[in-house]
């Protein structure tokens, strides 16, 4: 209903130490509940994305900026090359890249330390859209991966666009675990727990 007059409404003082609201990327699951809800759906959720080209410390900075542990590496077109973990990025491989190849750390690039795209396997939406909460554990633990990425095909040219991202320490949070970054062994011996007790 249109009013003829509209009060004004009145100003606080904000806070010392006052936050802010993050939109909340996933809620709480069962391990029975659709893997649909457990999925990062790229439908909903910006693509954390970076440039094969970038600085490995940039890529860092942008995973810890965006709160995620995996980024898309894309073409300026937006045509995916590959990923980047943090694994990737504070594990081993830049280590080794160095020993191969020389130079230093701070001179490394993305696309040193990337996984190729042609290396990457994916799962099927068609699968997932099935599936549930407890199938997408067991198949990153049958694995042995935090990440899995999903793809939807499209069934006129054939040409796969990814689709969502599950991660397990989110399924975890999804489960109501509080879990930290790089214990999957621990993760998975958890999940399991939980699986075993539903």
């Amino acid at each position: 209903m249109e009013r003829a007059t509209y009060k004004p409404l009145s100003f606080h003082q904000l806070k010392p130490g006052a936050g802010f609201h993050q939109p909340s990327t996933y809620r709480l699951v069962q391990v029975d509940s659709p893997a649909i809800e457990a999925m990062t759906d790229l439908q909903q959720v910006s693509a954390a994305t970076i440039g094969a080209d970038v600085k490995l410390s940039l890529a860092t900075q942008t995973m810890i900026a965006r709160g995620v542990r995996l980024l898309l590496v894309v073409s300026p077109e937006g045509e995916v090359l590959g990923l980047l973990t943090a694994r990737d990025t504070m594990g081993e491989r830049p280590i080794k890249f160095i020993q191969q190849n020389g130079g230093k750390h701070g001179d490394l690039n993305v696309r040193d330390c990337m996984t190729p795209i042609n290396t990457i396997e994916v799962l099927a939406l068609g699968d997932v859209l099935r599936a549930e909460v407890g199938h997408i554990v067991a198949t990153l633990k049958n694995v042995g991966r935090q990440h899995a990425m999903v793809v939807d095909t499209d069934v006129v040219s054939g040409n796969d666009t990814v689709r969502g991202i599950f991660s397990i320490t989110q399924i975890g949070r999804q489960l109501g675990m509080s879990l930290q970054a790089f214990e999957v062994a621990k993760t998975f011996a958890e999940i399991e727990a939980i699986l075993a007790a539903g």
